[in-house]
């Protein structure tokens, strides 16, 4: 029986911490069980979200088949406006546990990293020379502080020789299954994504921040219910006089408020854009582009062979 250690610090939020503790735990009860041991500096952890935790305090014994996580604490956001500019450095972390981290990954082990946990690692040295990924409103401060590591944007999570690491939050729950997947075959963790009613296992390379959010930094009222209805339609048919007539403005006036709210993004391209991203997500879980097509809307499958290539 392998155990996994989270390494917890003062500020951890409880889902980078809970989510995958969930899935070990799942995967356990499906009979592939590990040991769960939490670790910190201190034996009651304060948390993000206010609710303290119990760690002990001394390290376990490890071996190569043992894992690491380091879940991401909060950091500093303004009182208003938007997180630019929010801080990776976070609490200050002891040599011991910085060379925990080390020996153990020296020895074979595998340590992770969820969201601003991958600091950690790169205090640890555990960054240098390899990919790594943090939340995307962090991931230019922590190229700053680690310039030896590669940094890669916008993804859910990078594993790169026995050094995880995610986005945060949610995507911790994907780097844990994708462990799980790693140790004991895809279809466990299908399964445990399935006990634990998540949609589907998304893969690293998916981007952080979907088509529905990244139009969607507006105040436009009318072009947010336009988007809401392509969000819930976009497989279907949507000409512009039926989406102009289901928002209650004129089909010139959408065009206009649509394209000045999203950058310069019609609605057919703005809803060609969740098809897109619908079908590299069917085409990552094995379905042919024929067949990725059909689901997403496309009468023909060459329109999404234009816009991969587009895209590429």
């Amino acid at each position: 029986m392998s155990r996994v250690v989270f390494f917890l610090v003062p500020g951890v939020h409880l889902l980078d911490l809970a989510g995958p503790a969930q899935v070990f735990s799942t995967a356990a009860d499906f009979g592939h069980p590990s040991t769960l041991v939490y670790v910190a500096e201190r034996p009651v952890v304060p948390t993000a979200q206010g609710l303290p935790v119990v760690a002990g305090t001394e390290w376990p014994r490890l071996g190569p088949e043992d894992l690491i996580v380091v879940p991401g604490w909060r950091v500093s956001v303004p009182a208003a406006g938007p997180r630019t500019g929010v801080g990776v450095g976070g609490p200050a972390i002891g040599a011991a546990a910085l060379r925990a981290l080390r020996d153990h990954h020296a020895g074979g082990g595998t340590v992770a990293g969820v969201c601003v946990g991958a600091e950690a690692l790169g205090r640890a040295g555990l960054l240098d020379g390899r990919r790594c990924t943090t939340h995307h409103e962090v991931q230019d401060e922590l190229a700053r502080r680690h310039p030896a590591a590669v940094v890669v944007r916008d993804v859910l999570y990078t594993a790169d020789d026995r050094v995880v690491t995610s986005a945060g939050i949610a995507s911790g729950i994907d780097l844990a299954l994708h462990l799980v997947a790693g140790r004991h075959g895809p279809a466990v963790a299908a399964r445990v994504a399935r006990d634990m009613v998540l949609h589907t296992r998304r893969n690293g390379h998916e981007p952080q921040a979907s088509a529905m959010f990244r139009y969607r930094s507006h105040l436009d009222d009318a072009v947010h219910r336009a988007q809401d209805v392509l969000d819930a339609r976009f497989a279907e048919p949507l000409p512009l006089p039926v989406l102009a007539g289901a928002v209650g403005v004129s089909e010139r006036t959408l065009t206009r408020l649509f394209t000045r709210a999203t950058g310069g993004l019609t609605p057919l391209r703005y809803q060609q854009a969740l098809r897109l991203e619908r079908a590299e997500h069917l085409i990552g879980h094995g379905a042919t582009v024929e067949a990725a097509a059909r689901a997403v809307g496309f009468d023909d499958p060459r329109m999404l062979r234009r816009l991969r290539a587009r895209g590429s």
